[in-house]
């Protein structure tokens, strides 16, 4: 088969959680200790940081990536999802993997995880590691699917573990309530392995951190214990991924001595200036154009738009753009009603849904907006919004274009051959 051929016989043969949604979803790790025995326990060929969290898990394991590369490090990180490319999610020093490699691990094993019916997600888990052993990394970033104590990943015994934030994300399948949540997540701290938890909303969910990781033996880290960066890099990330800073900050303390040698402040802060450079990392806060200032966020929950709102406020003032305009969509997993509740009420908006089965249809998406006075048109594909978009965009504007990874990744598959408006820059 092709490269095209075999992931289109992935996509088809295996349950996909970034297209189905819920149906696609399997706890429990059998079929990942299968699939990992059968593959010779690759994982055990380096060193793994584990990486969880409701947001911030891609922005510090791509953060962390590329502060151990300025380091000399060979580093493989593993994220989810994708964006544009499948191979997105496995990359080494940045490279994405080979398509020759995804099709010959396809041909390889089918023979054994046909039977085995594995989910995308943990088949796509054991070609990152047998991946990140063939091409001998010293380090690799994992980052968890989904939760974490039932999480494909969660059979690797990392150097340390990190829980980055905790909200209401995914409730279906973790629970509904905060703790519930973090319980879930602190099912990645293993015996004896130190474990850093990010700065928390709620302080009382230490608490459930703090317990298993005594039920572990496990050293507990906090990040807000860290102090930041005495001079902050000028990294190409949102106020709210700084927040992840401290959280990073800490697994470097926590690994420096047995893992690593200390590393100098100019090493970190290059890893922070360039981590999309040398990680590829996108759609966190990612500016694509100055005139109009254009914004890509992959942002999708509660947790996220806690701190949008003020973000946009913050560009529109320091840019001096006269109006706001938010492109928007959602998938129907989502309880999107706190996120509208917090909107800009004064905006324009463009309501959308990505193209696929996931989406939140546009009317619903719409008819919930107008219950908020949140005024705007709709199109039913974000080809057709980006088309308008760029009929109405002047270069005073601000301009969000966000709600999900999937309106994100349309958008980006778009702007490829696209201009918003004239006067944009190239992206």
């Amino acid at each position: 088969m092709t490269y095209d051929e075999t992931l289109a016989y992935l996509y088809a043969s295996t349950p996909v959680f970034q297209f189905q949604g819920a149906p696609a979803y399997k706890p429990g790790l059998d079929t990942s200790i299968a699939l990992d025995n059968h593959l010779n326990n690759p994982h055990r060929s380096f060193r793994t940081i584990h990486v969880a969290g409701t947001n911030g898990k891609g922005t510090v394991c791509h953060t962390l990536a590329a502060i151990l590369q300025e380091a000399g490090y060979r580093v493989g990180l593993f994220t989810s999802p994708h964006l544009t490319d499948f191979r997105e999610r496995i990359r080494v020093n940045g490279e994405m993997i080979g398509k020759d490699y995804v099709v010959d691990f396809t041909a390889r094993h089918r023979a054994f995880f046909e039977p085995l019916k594995p989910s995308f997600f943990e088949l796509t888990s054991a070609l990152a590691f047998d991946y990140f052993r063939f091409a001998q990394v010293d380090f690799a970033l994992i980052e968890v699917g989904l939760g974490g104590r039932l999480d494909s990943t969660n059979i690797i015994t990392p150097i340390v573990s990190v829980v980055t934030s905790i909200g209401m994300d995914h409730t279906q399948f973790l629970g509904n309530t905060l703790p519930e949540i973090a319980a879930e997540k602190a099912g990645i701290i293993k015996s004896n392995v130190p474990v850093v938890v990010g700065d928390l909303a709620d302080e009382s969910l230490y608490e459930i951190f703090e317990r298993k990781a005594r039920e572990m033996n496990a050293p507990l880290f906090r990040a807000a214990d860290r102090a930041p960066l005495t001079k902050a890099p000028e990294r190409p990330l949102s106020p709210a991924q700084r927040l992840n800073e401290r959280t990073i900050l800490s697994v470097l303390h926590v690994l420096a001595g047995e893992h690593l040698p200390p590393l100098l402040s100019p090493t970190i802060a290059a890893g922070f200036e360039n981590v999309t450079t040398l990680t590829g990392l996108r759609g966190r806060w990612e500016v694509i154009s100055r005139q109009p200032f254009t914004v890509l966020d992959t942002g999708h929950n509660e947790e996220a738009w806690r701190f949008l709102p003020a973000q946009i406020e913050a560009a529109c003032r320091d840019n001096h753009c006269k109006r706001q305009i938010l492109l928007i969509g959602f998938s129907e997993d989502k309880d999107i009603d706190p996120i509208l509740d917090r909107m800009p009420p004064d905006a324009c908006y463009i309501f959308t849904q990505a193209s696929l089965r996931r989406a939140l249809p546009v009317a619903t998406l719409a008819a919930k907006a107008r219950k908020r006075n949140l005024k705007g048109d709709i199109y039913p594909t974000v080809a057709a919004a980006l088309q308008h978009l760029q009929q109405i965009a002047t270069k005073d504007d601000f301009i969000f274009i966000g709600g999900s990874n999937f309106i994100v990744a349309d958008a980006l598959a778009h702007l490829r051959i696209h201009k918003i408006c004239t006067e944009q820059e190239e992206i």
